[in-house]
């Protein structure tokens, strides 16, 4: 791929090349002001104005690397044929030229340069003094140029790609936190709908059946304002401990434990409080009960929460049937009741059921109950156990 012109050059670059230029005259000089036996050419400021001419095309090297070379090698010729003044020990401006060359050119120019510059050697040394010691010499200090050019251009490439890769990763890393966050905003909106949303409903169902059970049984009454009592002070809980989650103290450790997290045994009382709203709920456990994770049951605590909300909100059911069943390596969650059936099964509580589930590689079904009556929350997860007294 041919490399564009750069027509403007950052500030840095420019002074590079101008210390390298101002660099490469100061070498240049020194045959000019050393002093010089009366055999050898004569030391003329004719002789050094071209030599400086020979260096001025150097301050371009990087906009044009091959014409400067090709300048460059020109004044050398027209140096050593018209004046032929003090020599120099090394052509320093045709070697940085080439060394830029090297570093800057598109593969087809720079080849196309470096067998010209070969091919130049030879009656450049044949002219001078034609010893095999100065071809060498020649050939071996253009190659070196080439090669430390070509240098150049591979280790400036590896450093582009390293930051390059380092601002891929840098890219990457954000937008994997950015995914952590919302995973985890997710997670606390499923967490304080599951919380707010049971409680709420569950005081309203038992708000409003209060002022009937005043005239006709107080003592039912009673019950149901203790019920609504129990429930908000639990959500206050639930709440406490989830808000925990986002405040730390001064010294840096969470103030609260990472997340709510109910366990299996508070199921029992939260299908009571249920039930104190006149809910008739019954609860059946089969199989053979294994420990389970922490998160595991924490998920299936939520998952019947949230169905038993539902149950209360919208299925204007008599009875409602929770069943857990642990087989060999998954545990199936139902919860069933014999209300109106369903009206949509995409409500955020649903969708909240499918993600917990999901999360823990199980399935989630939500539709009309057995023989197309009520409806049915049917949920399979697969079962990640833990040491007994430990996780819950």
């Amino acid at each position: 791929m041919r490399r564009p012109a750069t027509r403007w050059l950052p500030r840095e670059a420019w002074t590079v090349d101008i210390g390298v230029a101002l660099l490469v005259q100061a070498a240049v000089t020194m045959p000019f002001v050393v002093p010089r036996s009366d055999s050898l050419p004569p030391a003329t400021w004719a002789a050094y104005g071209l030599t400086t001419m020979t260096v001025l095309p150097l301050v371009a090297r990087r906009r044009a690397p091959a014409g400067v070379l090709i300048a460059v090698l020109a004044a050398g010729a027209l140096y050593r044929f018209t004046l032929d003044g003090p020599g120099q020990p090394l052509p320093y401006t045709g070697l940085v030229a080439f060394y830029t060359v090297a570093e800057l050119s598109p593969p087809r120019r720079r080849l196309t340069v470096a067998v010209l510059v070969l091919a130049a050697v030879f009656p450049s040394v044949a002219v001078n003094t034609g010893e095999a010691r100065e071809l060498l010499f020649s050939l071996f200090v253009f190659a070196a140029a080439y090669a430390f050019g070509r240098f150049t251009h591979t280790r400036k490439a590896y450093i582009r790609a390293m930051e390059d890769r380092a601002r891929q990763l840098e890219v990457t890393r954000a937008i994997e936190a950015g995914q952590a966050a919302a995973r985890e905003r997710a997670r606390i909106a499923r967490e304080m709908h599951d919380i707010l949303s049971h409680a709420v409903s569950l005081m309203i169902v038992q708000a409003e059946a209060g002022p009937v059970a005043v005239r006709t049984a107080p003592e039912r009454a009673e019950a149901a304002f203790d019920a609504i009592s129990e429930t908000g002070r639990d959500a206050m809980v639930q709440l406490r401990r989830m808000l925990g989650v986002l405040r730390e103290d001064s010294s840096g450790e969470t103030a609260s434990p990472r997340s709510p997290q109910p366990a299996l045994a508070e199921l029992p009382d939260l299908l009571d409080r249920v039930s104190s709203g006149g809910l008739d709920v019954t609860h059946t456990v089969t199989g053979r009960p294994v420990p389970l994770s922490a998160d595991t049951e924490a998920t299936v605590y939520r998952i019947v929460q949230e169905a038993l909300t539902n149950v209360v909100r919208h299925a204007r059911a008599r009875h409602v049937a929770v069943e857990l069943d642990h087989a060999p390596g998954r545990l199936t969650v139902t919860v069933t009741d014999d209300g109106r059936g369903p009206g949509t099964t995409t409500g955020l509580g649903l969708v909240g059921i499918r993600e917990r589930a999901a999360a823990h590689g199980g399935t989630a079904e939500c539709g009309r109950g057995p023989e197309g009556a009520g409806f049915r929350v049917f949920v399979t997860l697969p079962l990640v156990t833990c040491p007994e007294g430990v996780g819950s």
